[in-house]
């Protein structure tokens, strides 16, 4: 009897139809069961109802290959046709496919990343590859992932790849099954496929639990996975919810704190019907009509939450347990778990509620939510923390969601109107700031830490304020928005401060190169020593200015001594 071999990624199977005609892909999950498209299985006419009571499977990865009839298993064909739901089925092989592989299905991110899939289009009966890149999806309904094109040129996803396995390439869950192809898109030179991820996958199939791997999207709140009703009917929680939305669906990064109980007793209950709408393991129980018929600005595209956890009564030891197994991380310490969620590419978006409820909230912030805050900006992690309280005074954020009231003076009578213009204009103003800081502070250490967004605290704020015009809150919020101006302006003359000194000691320096030149060449070593230390300081970021305004003046010293000595 001939020894069985198989390659890496003995998972890989094709679909055929009863007379070897292939269907699509599928994922061998162990001897007995497939993991394939439910329309995979009603093209090869094996649907329930259909034509036929079985499909072949055929090995690509194993030697000798082997070929097996398979079924549907009862209560797992999943297929609402011309939407992006469902297609999934599992298939239970006649016989043993003797291959003794055993694959998990890895609950992960699909933010972001890229994902390799085997497919076997038209007249490839052994199949070809190619890459895609996880985008998330923009869409108010339906679960399914956007794949797009890594590069043009590159075999394309088309029919004959759906069920095949989207295994993710590079980052930490390299090697590793999340989802399965679900469907291609093709119109002229735009190409598009989409994905049904593992925990979409698991919420319809529970019964292949033993065959995942990883840790959910979301472990906040209840985890019933249905969104939590009578939320938006209350005007504070809608606004919450809407600025919160706006924010993530930006390109924002940063941290910014949520208020949920003090004297409004808001709750967290928008925040976790927010965390839902982009939940995979969620939206499977949620219907479109329930998605596309919410209020503007309340639904978050799939997947663009990456993790979400409730630490209330959980140690930092939890958390950081939690954090290594959503994000495939290597683990460790409190202090290595951190580092590798801010190194990671793409940069997480998490977010953690009931902060000031843990088991030792101190230690929380002080081992891990703190760091993380003061540098998620810097990395691009955009990062949510829930108080019920008052947050610590130490604790680093960009933009603060209090639902509290402000206080206004009763006898200044301003309009809703008049609180509108002033808070859209500093809401521009924050935004011109927040893109000068992206694009040259940054570039600066100890340069000028952009304020706090204001803006959208006062949104909501207004947002419940005008109800119930004329109401002294709105004095509060114009005086706010003043406050906020003024930060700003401070900020932008301290940014603009190094800007200019940064291009007077590049213009100096240049002037006094080419004056050195002139006289004494380009290659005159002395001169060449002091040089490029000094334009290296000018141009490694982040920019010492004023490391590099002492070697700057030491090149201009040496370079006037130099025309001293002639």
């Amino acid at each position: 009897m001939a020894l069985h071999h198989h390659s890496d990624r003995p998972w890989r199977v094709r679909v055929d139809d009863g007379e070897g005609t292939p269907c699509g892909a599928g994922v061998l999950l162990d001897d007995r069961h497939v993991l394939t498209c439910a329309h995979v299985v009603r093209y090869a006419g094996a649907a329930p109802g259909g034509t036929t009571s079985h499909v072949r499977i055929s090995s690509v990865a194993c030697r000798p290959e082997w070929t097996r009839t398979a079924r549907v298993a009862p209560g797992t064909w999943v297929h609402e046709h011309g939407t992006q739901r469902g297609d999934v089925a599992l298939l239970e092989l006649d016989e043993p496919a003797g291959c003794s592989t055993r694959t998990t299905l890895w609950k992960a991110p699909i933010s972001g990343g890229t994902v390799q899939v085997y497919g076997f289009p038209q007249h490839t009966p052994f199949g070809m590859g190619t890459d895609a890149r996880l985008a998330g999806s923009g869409h108010r309904q339906g679960e399914w992932g956007l794949l797009n094109r890594v590069r043009q040129g590159d075999p394309w996803i088309e029919p004959g790849y759906s069920g095949a396995g989207a295994m993710a390439v590079g980052g930490e869950f390299d090697g590793r099954v999340i989802g399965i192809v679900v469907a291609d898109y093709v119109q002229g030179d735009e190409k598009a496929a989409w994905m049904l991820p593992t925990e979409t996958i698991l919420r319809y199939l529970p019964g292949i639990k033993e065959f995942t791997g990883g840790e959910g999207n979301d472990e906040l709140g209840p985890s019933h996975g249905e969104l939590p009703g009578d939320v938006l009917g209350d005007p504070l929680r809608l606004a919450l919810t809407r600025e919160l939305t706006r924010l993530l669906d930006s390109g924002w990064s940063g941290t910014a704190v949520v208020g949920t109980g003090g004297t409004t007793a808001v709750g967290d209950s928008w925040l976790v019907r927010l965390v839902r709408t982009s939940d995979p393991a969620a939206r499977a129980g949620v219907t479109d009509a329930e998605l596309t018929g919410a209020p503007r600005g309340t639904v978050l595209g799939l997947g663009t939450i990456d993790a979400a956890y409730d630490a209330r009564g959980k140690s930092v030891g939890d958390l950081s347990g939690y954090l290594t197994g959503r994000f495939g991380l290597a683990g460790g310490n409190t202090h290595e778990v951190r580092r590798q969620l801010l190194r990671r590419r793409p940069p997480a978006c998490l977010v953690v509620g009931g902060v000031d409820r843990a088991q030792d909230p101190e230690d929380l912030v002080r081992e891990l939510l703190g760091q993380l805050a003061a540098r998620a900006r810097s990395r691009g992690v955009r990062l949510v923390l829930g108080f019920e309280g008052t947050p610590p005074a130490d604790l680093a954020y960009d933009v603060s969601l209090d639902p509290e009231p402000l206080r206004g003076d009763a006898a200044r009578g301003v309009s809703a109107a008049e609180v509108q213009t002033a808070v859209g204009q500093l809401a521009a103003r924050e935004d011109a700031a927040s893109a000068l800081h992206q694009e040259r502070g940054v570039r600066f250490f100890a340069a000028p830490r952009l304020p706090p967004l204001t803006a959208p605290r006062l949104r909501v704020r207004l947002a419940v304020a005008r109800a119930t015009e004329p109401n002294p809150e709105l004095t509060a919020i114009l005086g706010r928005a003043d406050d906020a101006r003024a930060a700003l302006t401070g900020f932008e003359h301290d940014l603009s401060r190094l800007i200019r000194a940064h291009e007077d000691l590049t213009t100096s320096l240049e002037l006094h190169r080419v004056r050195a030149a002139r006289y004494f060449g380009d290659e005159d070593p002395r001169l060449a020593e002091r040089h490029a230390p000094a334009a290296r300081a000018l141009q490694i970021e982040p920019i010492d200015l004023r490391a590099a305004r002492e070697l700057v003046r030491s090149y201009i010293d040496e370079v006037n001594r130099r025309f001293d000595e002639r």
